[in-house]
């Protein structure tokens, strides 16, 4: 006598696979199975042992990984494997898998008992599956070879998300199919004539291979006629015989004209039906060398398609959530970086895991005028949709306040109050750093965030001591500022605690080996030059474990190259009426040490016009400073905080033109409001090679 292949975790009790009843009428299936159970005969208490994952044996579709699956991997070889090596043995004994063997030596009641073993088997291992692949993947191994010999699994094309409707017709895309081993002849021919049946019909094992995976000679696509066999089909929700009036239309619709249909019960059409719609449908086909289905397998039918269609809802609608945070933490972070002068900038950013992948850090690059440069890193606390939204708050925050030049220490103190505005427990750590390439100084103020490391151009590497801080949002705290030399060739790294600190180790024993990392990357690339940015960041990632991935991680490289004290001129201007000429003299006089006469019209217009409005206004001395590096830069600083705006002049009017002499000569313009008054810029491009090729 051939047993049946079952789960070794154990069959499952009436009504394991869920007693409810949802739209599709599909919940009764194990309740109907235990019944023809109960009707025929008691299974004997030793051959039906309790499932190991609590009363129902059965994991919930949603998550997969209940008590009863606390080792995935044995669980998928159990319910998996075994029954496919069972059906094999079956197959090779002429035995039928579920539907039984034909033979009297078997009862009724352990039929039956072995189609509620399978159900609750194969329901956990669909169960297993979060994404689409997965839950589809495991309907095709539990049921082949146990319940059918092959299996086509469509779905919709796109699949419809939450309460999306359609708006075009529905098309049905095979996803996946499954056999056990080539099918001679699904025809019931019985005579062993090869490419066709008695009945002319063709085999599938004659016709071309199509679809993804090339399993079966199916359509991949098709389109739902209204009111076509297929559209009754899939309305009525519960599976059918091929052979049923409505499927003898429909399966040739579905699978093609010419795709063989088989006759008799040896195909069962199961529309797939999610919690609003139907999403897709199966199709489970028998060999002749089997019994055809029975009545009952229309009930495991149809449990199969009520979890597996659940299980597509909810991988469809966790998949959105992820695609949704996944973009909307995107947006918030910078799609590059700039490169402003004095300083080249590089960055990574990794999410956590699969499981949490948006969350609160973020990196930021912000021009200053004077060619400075604000460097911000900072981490929200949590992994959700609501730190992302906090983080891009707090970023954008930051980026206002960069932008009135307030000290590092400002930065952050406005950063805790907004914070607080927030909410009572949005807490976050931040590093903001302020790079002056003239002055090769940095100023950093932290609140609560890991401390930089500096790679210096000899390959020594150093963690900064800056205050630690308490971190944003704790309110009534102080936070300072430390100011550093920062030597040209120098690499300034600040990150997230997620890049050391993880469940295998403490924060500080990963800034030491950042640091270890730094040096041995350095001397690897020699002491006279500094390693490359990009590679340097990808150097430092590697550095992750498999352990070490328990937060995101942000990081942002600064190296540092500076501004030369000879390229750049610096004057106080009293706020005269003398001050516009005598800003020409010196304009033209730092020219001719550059060897940059051609701009000497142009630049002594222009800033001539720019010192006029200064003086205009000002009350204190005017600030003029030139600066040659691939560009020249003009910047003219004054105590008023009110902005330049370009107009157009009227004929009649003797002023109103020095703006638009700026926007019509410079390559670029432009006005920062700062905390003492306001900067306005422009730039000239040089018009030879660099300074940088001239050296």
């Amino acid at each position: 006598m051939t047993e049946y292949p079952t789960s070794q975790e154990g069959p499952q009790p009436a009504g394991a696979s869920g007693g409810g009843t949802d739209e599709a009428g599909h919940g009764k299936a194990p309740i109907a199975a235990a019944e023809a159970v109960r009707t025929h005969a008691q299974v004997p208490a030793a051959e039906v042992p309790r499932p190991r994952g609590g009363p129902s044996g059965e994991a919930s579709p949603a998550s997969g990984h209940g008590p009863a699956d606390a080792d995935a991997g044995a669980a998928r070889s159990r319910d998996g494997e075994a029954a496919r090596n069972a059906g094999r043995h079956d197959a090779a004994a002429g035995g039928t898998g579920i539907a039984g063997t034909g033979t009297g030596e078997v009862s009724a009641a352990r039929r039956e008992g072995d189609r509620l073993r399978f159900v609750g088997a194969a329901t956990r291992r669909i169960a297993r599956g979060i994404d689409l692949d997965e839950i589809v993947l495991g309907l095709c191994r539990a049921t082949v070879p146990t319940f059918s010999d092959a299996i086509l699994v469509y779905l919709r094309d796109p699949l419809p998300v939450g309460d999306e409707r359609p708006v075009g017709p529905v098309v049905l895309r095979l996803r996946r199919t499954d056999r056990l081993r080539p099918l001679d002849d699904l025809t019931d021919s019985g005579d062993g004539s090869g490419a066709t049946g008695a009945a002319g019909e063709l085999d599938f094992s004659q016709l071309p291979l199509v679809g993804p995976q090339g399993d079966l000679p199916a359509a991949e696509l098709c389109e739902i006629r209204p009111g076509g066999a297929l559209a009754e089909v899939l309305r009525g929700v519960r599976p059918v015989f091929g052979s049923a009036a409505g499927a003898r239309g429909a399966l040739p619709e579905l699978l093609g004209a010419d795709h063989p249909v088989p006759r008799g019960q040896r195909a069962i059409l199961a529309p797939l039906r999610g919690r609003r719609r139907v999403i897709g449908a199966a199709v489970f086909l028998r060999t002749p060398d089997r019994d055809a289905f029975e009545q009952n397998d229309l009930l495991v039918a149809a449990q199969l398609a009520t979890h597996t269609a659940l299980g597509i809802d909810k991988a469809v609608l966790y998949g959105r959530e992820a695609y949704i945070a996944d973009e909307l933490q995107r947006t918030m972070l910078p799609d590059s970086l700039p490169q402003p002068t004095g300083v080249r900038l590089a960055s990574r950013y990794l999410p956590a895991a699969e499981t949490a992948r948006v969350g609160g850090d973020w990196y930021d690059a912000i021009p200053l005028p004077g060619s400075r440069v604000a460097l911000v890193v900072g981490d929200v606390m949590g992994h959700s949709m609501t730190s992302a939204a906090i983080m891009g708050q707090l970023r954008t925050t930051a980026q206002t306040l960069a932008q009135l030049d307030l000290p590092p220490a400002e930065v952050l103190h406005h950063l805790d109050e907004q914070a607080q505005r927030l909410g009572s427990d949005r807490m976050a750590t931040c590093l903001y750093a302020v790079y002056d390439p003239v002055s090769h100084r940095i100023t950093i103020a932290n609140a609560g965030h890991p401390p930089p490391v500096l790679l210096h151009l000899g390959g020594r590497a150093e963690v900064l001591r800056v205050p630690p801080g308490a971190p944003i949002g704790v309110g009534g705290v102080d936070f300072e500022a430390v100011e550093l030399d920062a030597p040209a060739g120098a690499t300034l790294l600040l990150y997230t605690d997620g890049l050391v600190e993880s469940r295998l180790r403490d924060v500080w024993t990963g800034i030491e080996q950042l640091r270890e990392r730094l040096a041995t990357t350095a001397q690897l690339t020699g002491l006279d030059h500094s390693p490359p940015l990009e590679a340097l960041c990808d150097d430092v990632l590697d550095m992750l474990g498999p352990g070490d991935r328990d937060d995101d991680i942000a990081l942002l490289a600064a190296r540092f190259e500076g501004i030369a004290p000879s390229d750049v001129a610096y004057w106080f201007l009293d706020p005269e009426e003398t001050a516009p000429g005598r800003a020409r003299r010196f304009a033209r006089r730092a020219l001719a040490r550059w060897g940059l006469e051609e701009l000497s019209d142009s630049l002594e217009l222009l800033v001539s016009e720019v010192v006029t409005n200064a003086v205009r206004y000002a009350e204190r001395p005017v600030t003029l400073r030139l600066l040659r590096t691939d560009v020249l830069r003009c910047e003219v600083g004054d105590d008023s905080p009110q902005l330049p705006r370009q107009r157009r002049a009227r004929d009649t009017d003797e002023g109103g033109r020095g703006l638009f002499l700026v926007n019509r000569l410079a390559r670029r313009w432009g006005a920062t409001r700062l905390s003492s008054g306001k900067v306005v810029w422009f730039e000239l491009a040089l018009p030879g090679p660099g300074p940088q090729e001239r050296r």
